[in-house]
């Protein structure tokens, strides 16, 4: 095939992918600076926040996959060359976030103290204390983060990506200042985190609605009627979203099962596996960015029918996430000590931190296979079959073998993880497998 025949150059998979990185980047950089930060309250400050972090994330993630759902209709459609299916496809999105993200906060409001206590009982007071306090702040702000995901994965649909990297710079810039100011200028409690986070993702969700309604963009919501349920829209994105939105919920909650785990273990091994968690993101990025362009990518060309384009940029896209996993698994596993000391832990929670920073950075030569290649898959509608994928192997897997490592043989945080590379080897061979019939699977897809 003549390159000139490929629906992405080389300039417009630079163009559609680096701004993702940054993004992804961006919204690592504010998680960490957020932990630096509250690590000035203290130890029982930063056990807190995390231990609420792992529950939003439940919630965040399974917004994220409903907005997946709706990037990969809305590509299929600009790559079937059909913008009016497109814009349809839009509005609807909107209406499952939005109403989504409202039950969710309402829940989450109602349930208060009650759910933390069922999760994290067992904790210290003045840990539960400062969970409560950020728990309650940052729920309000889900129906925003809904609004700005929604709109920012149809810039991605279309392939224009600097959109929602610019929205975030603004969105995480306020965040940090807000940080600073609230903690070290006002002296707060664990809210001088919580709020500019509300405040962010507010500011965030009014101003890329804004900008997805100027004339000439790709895709927009042209009247309040395109917000109007639609049964058969709703159904095409939720086929692909509610498998995605099941599986991050349940990779979310495997993981929150996990948390109530290391929260047994003492407040060193809750602050050291909080602080692992955190540096690690770093190596995630490029993964969890290039898996954004490959929905947007995978989806065009599985609307146009180019099986062939879809396959060799899915390999392309591996190839490119090794190269820079190279680099960064020799930055962080090499200065561990130095990145660890920024968090200001006690000595045993900073060993603690570092020798898993440094299992985790040898560990991610399977990450790839694991969690970037499933979007290919989820792009040509086979999300069913990764959800049952990634359930089985988390439940069996990183739980279970989890609770047998720590429970039944008394070992320490650290097998939470080693937990975790059993799953994602699990994973990468199924997943391998099912890659080697993505050509049939396409070519019997109806897409109209």
């Amino acid at each position: 095939m003549k390159r000139s025949n490929y629906l992405f150059s080389n300039r417009q998979l630079y163009q559609l992918l680096w701004p993702l990185i940054v993004e992804q980047l961006l919204n690592v950089l504010v998680g960490m600076v957020d932990v630096v930060m509250v690590a000035s309250l203290g130890e029982a400050a930063v056990s807190g926040v995390s231990l609420v972090d792992s529950l939003n994330q439940l919630v965040i993630q399974f917004l994220a996959a409903l907005t997946a759902g709706g990037t990969v209709v809305c590509a299929q459609f600009i790559g079937m060359k059909n913008g009016k299916m497109a814009n349809r496809s839009a509005g609807q999105l909107f209406t499952i976030t939005l109403g989504g993200s409202a039950v969710v906060t309402a829940i989450f409001l109602l349930s208060g103290r009650h759910l933390l206590s069922l999760i994290f009982g067992r904790v210290e007071a003045d840990v539960m204390s400062n969970a409560y306090t950020y728990y309650l702040i940052t729920t309000l702000s889900f129906p925003f983060l809904a609004i700005y995901n929604s709109g920012a994965a149809l810039f991605r649909s279309t392939g224009n990506s600097r959109v929602s990297m610019n929205v975030s710079l603004f969105m995480n810039g306020l965040n940090i200042v807000g940080n600073a100011i609230c903690i070290f200028g006002l002296h707060m409690d664990v809210s001088g985190v919580a709020i500019p986070t509300l405040i962010s993702r507010m500011a965030a969700a009014v101003l890329i609605f804004f900008l997805l309604q100027k004339p000439g963009n790709e895709i927009r919501i042209h009247h309040v009627s395109d917000l109007r349920p639609d049964g058969r829209m709703i159904h095409r994105i939720l086929s692909i979203g509610i498998p995605g939105g099941v599986e991050n919920g349940m990779f979310q909650f495997g993981k929150l099962t996990l948390q109530s785990l290391v929260s047994t273990l003492g407040t060193p091994s809750i602050a050291g596996y909080a602080v692992a968690c955190n540096l690690v993101m770093f190596l995630y990025l490029p993964g969890n960015a290039l898996g954004l362009g490959m929905t947007t990518i995978v989806g065009q060309c599985v609307g146009a029918q180019e099986v062939e384009q879809a396959r060799y940029y899915v390999k392309k896209l591996l190839v490119i996430n090794y190269a820079m996993l190279a680099v960064l698994t020799v930055v962080l596993g090499a200065g561990r000590g130095l990145w660890v000391n920024i968090y200001n832990l006690s000595g045993e929670a900073s060993r603690i931190a570092a020798r898993m920073t440094l299992d985790h950075c040898f560990a991610m030569l399977v990450w790839p296979f694991a969690f970037l290649l499933p979007n290919a898959l989820r792009a040509a509608n086979d999300a069913k079959f990764t959800m049952i994928v990634a359930i089985f192997s988390m439940w069996a897997f990183r739980v279970g073998c989890a609770y047998l490592f720590i429970v039944g043989f008394q070992h320490g945080v650290e097998y939470v993880w080693y937990a975790m590379f059993i799953d994602w080897i699990f994973r990468m061979i199924v997943f391998l497998w099912r890659f080697r019939g993505f050509s049939k699977h396409v070519e019997g897809l109806h897409l109209t």
